[in-house]
């Protein structure tokens, strides 16, 4: 029966194609806002680690000084100082750990200008930790790690910026005053914003990735946000490390719960410990924050993107409603043809369901074409990303945006011909009869 339904929807369109054009034309406008910006949401709010965001777990201590507490809201100080960070860094409790930073440095290709560029310093569990993709290479070892050793990873940008794109696995490259090989180069990694830090508001990963131990023979300053209430007695850099700044981000994997208690455990632990020494003189409070909590506390996603997606919703909606006069009288125009299959013995839930199956062939393929123009906008919102942060691939349509545009293409049809549907099967089939 269905299948005879929509054979009979479909010659109905077929019959009248300049109407069915101008609805398919309504809905894929549409179409096209709502997904346009509901991707745009989408990008910001998806999981950036699917799978395993559960088990990992953004590090807080509360060694802020005085009586007032640290005026983030949750009262705790968003960083870690250096001493602390180092010290947490020795727990074998966590499947992966990693304390990280970001820096400025100056970079000397083999040939062309120095160049100023973003790093991150970070241990080696950070690329298995965040699932960040290689297009060549790998990232570097624990061992690495512990020497530290000069090896480098480079994002994509940066690996076309000084060697055109090509496998730079072996090659050198002079970061200040060291050589450095390159480990690595990551692939094309779709997050939009910079999960792993949400302490700043740039959304791009950075363009090298070192080893963390580099910080003290470099003497790296971060180029991040520092926060600090109290200094220290040592002079120059060591002085800033041994300081109550806070400046690092620190991040652990706990894949079950018993070990996030114990880790939970070890944290306070450590707190009660340099109470004894005079640190953290305010109420023991240590937290571990899961990733998707960590976002939503942030705000990561921008409210401005949710506004939009709202406005956009409503516009699909605004679409929808004025298309249900043009299918009224569309459908009430075929009055006799309706008397006619009425007096030969179709049901009014016959005619309804013919009715909604066109309007929802029509609402499929202005979702189709909606698809289309909201991969138009994209493309050009990307373009503009790229001019802006140097990235062009911040916001995709991916397998659940398209489900979207369907559903949304489903549910324009529905507003617009439900209506007129059921006037349409309400026609009174004796009237047209005697005019036949």
């Amino acid at each position: 029966m269905l299948g005879y339904q929509l054979r009979t929807a479909a010659k109905s369109l077929r019959r009248d194609p300049g109407h069915a054009g101008l609805v398919v034309l309504g809905i894929a406008l549409g179409v096209a806002v709502a997904t346009l910006f509901s991707a745009i949401h989408h990008a910001f709010a998806r999981d950036p680690v699917p799978g395993k965001s559960g088990s990992l777990y953004y590090v807080r201590l509360d060694s802020w000084g005085g009586d007032k507490p640290h005026p983030h809201r949750s009262g705790l100080p968003p960083q870690l100082t250096f001493r602390d960070a180092t010290a947490l860094q020795r727990s074998d409790i966590p499947a992966r750990q990693s304390a990280m930073f970001k820096a400025t440095l100056n970079v000397f290709p083999e040939a062309g200008q120095p160049r100023r560029q973003t790093a991150r310093l970070c241990s080696a569990d950070f690329f298995a930790m965040f699932d960040v993709p290689f297009e060549y290479g790998a990232g570097w070892d624990r061992k690495a790690d512990a020497g530290p050793e000069p090896v480098v990873v480079l994002s994509r940008e940066a690996n076309e910026r000084f060697f055109g794109g090509a496998d730079s696995v072996g090659r050198r490259l002079r970061i200040e005053e060291r050589e450095f090989r390159v480990a690595g180069v990551v692939g094309r990694w779709p997050v939009s914003i910079k999960f792993y830090d949400l302490t700043q508001g740039a959304p791009s990963p950075e363009d090298l990735f070192l080893p963390f131990n580099f910080v003290r023979p470099m003497q790296i300053r971060t180029s991040g946000n520092t926060d600090g209430w109290g200094g220290s007695a040592a002079p120059g850099f060591e002085g800033f490390l041994a300081s109550e700044s806070t400046w690092l981000q620190m991040w652990v994997e706990l894949p079950t719960e018993e070990r996030a208690r114990a880790y939970k455990s070890f944290l306070d632990a450590y707190v009660l410990d340099q109470k004894k020494t005079g640190r953290f003189p305010r109420p023991l409070h240590t937290r571990l924050t899961p990733l998707l909590e960590w976002m939503d506390e942030q705000n990561a996603v921008p409210p401005e993107t949710t506004a939009m997606m709202a406005v956009s919703l409503l516009f699909l909606a605004v679409c929808a409603l004025n298309l249900m006069g043009l299918l009224m009288a569309k459908f009430l125009s075929r009055g006799a043809e309706i008397g006619v299959r009425r007096a030969l013995g179709a049901r009014r839930l016959d005619v309804f369901v013919q009715h909604v199956l066109e309007c929802e062939l029509v609402a499929l393929a202005g979702g189709a074409l909606g698809f289309g123009l909201a991969a138009l906008g994209l493309f050009g919102v990307n373009s503009l990303a790229k001019a802006i942060v140097l990235r062009g691939d911040l916001f995709r349509l991916d397998l659940a945006m398209a489900g979207f545009a369907a559903a949304a293409a489903l549910a324009a049809g529905l507003v617009a011909g439900l209506y007129p549907a059921l006037r349409a099967c309400r026609v009174p089939p004796a009237a047209h009869l005697k005019l036949q």
